[in-house]
This record gives C-alpha cells, sequence and structure tokens, in this order.
C-alpha cells in the first residue's frame, strides 16, 4: 500500500517519568499555532481511539516485557497510519509525547529485551516513519519519580513541590527504581547513538529554560519556510 507524501514535521518528545515532556509539547504547539503554523499534538501510546483502549489496559495492568511491548507496538502502528500520517501528508507539524525511542528505553533497557529485534519491530510498526527531531528531556530519576509522586512522602516533598506530585502513578511508574535508572541510561544511549536527531535538554530546571532550549532546537531544524510563514500577524 502506497502511504501518503510526507510534507509536515515530525517531533517527538521523549524523557523518563517526570520529565515534563506533556507541559512541553503544550507550549510548543501553542508557540507554533501562534506563527500561524498547522500543528498536531498527539501522544504514544494512545492518540486514537482503539490505540487509547490499548494504552488504559498496558499503564493499568501487568503484562510480561514481549506482550508490553507488542501492545505498545500495536497502538503505535494504528496512530501512525489513522493519525500521523494523515497530518504529515496535509503539511502539519505533529508533536508526539512518546515515540521509537520509548520503546527502546521501557522495554529494551528496561525490561532488558534484546534490541536489535526490537529495532526491527519498532520500524515494522511504524512503517519505518521517524520523526525529524526528538527532544530528549533528561533529569535525575530521583526528581522525576518525586515529580510524579512515585517515591516516599518525605523524600518526594523535598525534591519536588506538592503540587507536581498530582498525577496518578501507573504500573509503570511504581516499577523499582532500577528500573527507571536502566530506562534513564537507554534513553542517554540512544541519543549518542543518533546525535544528530535526538536532542538532550536539561529538564532538571524550571519549565521557562526547558521551552526556551526546546524551542531553539526546533527552530533550528523546522525547514525555513514553515519556521518563518508568510501569514499576517506571524513573527
Amino acid at each position: 500500500m502506497k502511504t501518503p507524501e510526507r510534507k509536515g514535521f515530525f517531533v517527538s518528545l521523549e524523557g523518563p517519568e517526570g520529565s515534563g515532556k506533556s507541559t512541553l509539547l503544550a507550549r510548543l504547539a501553542s508557540a507554533l499555532a501562534a506563527r500561524g503554523l498547522p500543528v498536531l499534538a498527539t501522544r504514544e501510546p494512545g492518540g486514537e481511539p482503539g490505540a487509547e483502549r490499548i494504552r488504559e489496559l498496558v499503564l493499568r495492568d501487568g503484562f510480561v516485557p514481549r506482550a508490553e511491548a507488542l501492545l505498545f507496538l500495536a497502538a503505535r502502528a494504528q496512530h501512525v497510519e489513522a493519525v500521523i500520517r494523515p497530518a504529515l501528508a496535509s503539511g502539519a507539524i505533529v508533536l508526539c509525547d512518546r515515540f521509537h525511542d520509548s520503546t527502546l528505553a521501557y522495554q529494551g533497557y528496561g525490561l532488558r529485551l534484546e534490541l536489535e529485534p526490537l529495532r526491527q519491530a519498532c520500524r515494522f510498526a511504524s512503517g519505518d516513519l521517524m520523526p525529524d527531531l526528538t527532544l530528549l528531556l533528561d533529569l535525575p530519576v530521583s526528581v522525576g519519580l518525586a515529580r510524579r509522586g512515585t517515591l516516599q512522602p518525605t523524600l518526594a516533598l523535598e525534591l519536588a513541590p506538592p503540587e507536581e506530585a498530582t498525577t496518578r502513578p501507573t504500573a509503570i511508574d511504581l516499577r523499582p527504581v532500577s528500573f527507571h535508572e536502566r530506562v534513564r541510561e537507554g534513553f542517554l544511549a540512544e541519543a549518542r547513538r543518533d546525535p544528530r536527531r535526538i536532542k538532550v535538554i536539561d529538564a532538571s530546571r524550571g519549565p521557562e529554560e526547558v521551552f526556551r532550549d526546546a524551542w531553539k532546537q526546533v527552530m533550528a531544524v523546522l525547514p525555513r519556510g514553515r519556521a518563518h510563514p508568510r501569514t499576517r500577524g506571524a513573527s
């Protein structure tokens, strides 16, 4: 089956738990839209009704590692074909909260599945679609888990304000700290493997600093005609 022509630009946001991806994605989407650019903000697993049902299942219940990986990849296949490819074909800038690299970090490095077969499975699930740019929000595991509210209460209050620890923990959040350390190292290993695509941003700082760095990265690689649209009121 012939895939739609790709006219848009694809940005994924990656990082361990509590790195602030969702907050950053919303700000980037708003800033791009303010320039008159077509933007689609989405997430994985999810972004499409069937994929959202898989998300609810896999984040709530426990599965053996291979089953977990395959469920995430099934959601991705549906998401890519139903949402991401059509948006790219229409010329939109797609911002996605997690994609290929999360599968490698969580199910590969974190759950210790073999990386090369997993890479091949990721490419199969996405039909070889890869982001043009990946923003990797990196921070110490203890800080991220404190933001998510999954550390011991005393330590969590020391590392993150109470209002930040409000997201309901998932089955993945509650895994041992050693798992989350492997996930973080996995993300960083993938960044070293593909530094052209994956740009590491220090997410332990405040949201304004993180947004400023992320915006610079997006503007640096966005095709010139897209970064400076000729629309009234664009700046």
